[in-house]
């Protein structure tokens, strides 16, 4: 039978900021057990006092400040850079679209800085490509089925020692850095020492300035 501990612990989980907070030992167990109280209450079927949720909170926190590591300084001698202008488009994965993908690394003039990320997976085929580019994909798309398109989007990348590669925890806490600044992610992209992220327009700056003091701390 499921308890209250575990049902703060789903609840918890569910939020990565409300994690952060807790990891951050920023949060008010009383005010925080106050607002869950309705949800706890309606997942486990029956009434709870305010004192059991502070209990599972604090329980929670203390277990996860045991498991966590120290963290440790976000140094890999990082660089961050931006790109404006981008699209992204999201496709059905099929054979046809797989043998398309040429005629679309053909249109892109790299030497001029522009960008192409092609992101494969099991089902669907994700494009993220300079915006002025994105009639001349559908017109070789034409026959595919398009699922999605988002338009006026930046990426912010991070370049890094290969160090990061190996650090546990570095994608992560570069992850919950933008989750926690409320900044929504379309697309994350890496490689060995290249990370990247592709937010709205309106995000670009406050997920720039939030990277660049993770490499600060």
């Amino acid at each position: 039978m499921v308890n209250v501990s575990q049902v703060v612990q789903k609840i918890i989980e569910s939020r990565p900021m409300l994690q952060e907070a807790i990891s951050q030992n920023i949060v008010s167990f009383a005010n925080l057990a106050e607002h869950l109280k309705p949800r706890v209450e309606s997942l486990l079927g029956e009434k709870v006092k305010e004192a059991a949720i502070v209990m599972a909170l604090r329980r929670y926190a203390e277990k996860e400040n045991k498991k966590e590591p120290k963290k440790l300084p976000f140094k890999f001698d990082s660089q961050i850079t931006m790109k404006t202008g981008l699209a992204d488009i999201t496709i059905v994965k099929t054979a046809s679209a797989l043998t398309k993908l040429k005629q679309i690394y053909d249109l892109i003039e790299y030497e001029k800085g522009e960008t192409l990320n092609i992101i494969q997976g099991d089902y669907e085929i994700t494009i993220v490509i300079s915006q002025k580019y994105v009639e001349n994909i559908l017109l070789i798309l034409k026959e595919e089925k398009i699922k999605n398109i988002e338009k006026d989007l930046v990426s912010v990348s991070m370049t890094f020692s290969k160090e990061f590669l190996y650090t546990p925890g570095s994608l992560a806490r570069a992850t919950r850095k933008l989750a926690w600044e409320n900044i929504n992610i379309f697309e994350n992209i890496s490689t060995m020492t290249e990370l990247i992220f592709i937010v709205n327009k309106k995000d670009a700056t406050r997920a720039y300035n939030a990277l660049q003091e993770l490499i600060e701390e």
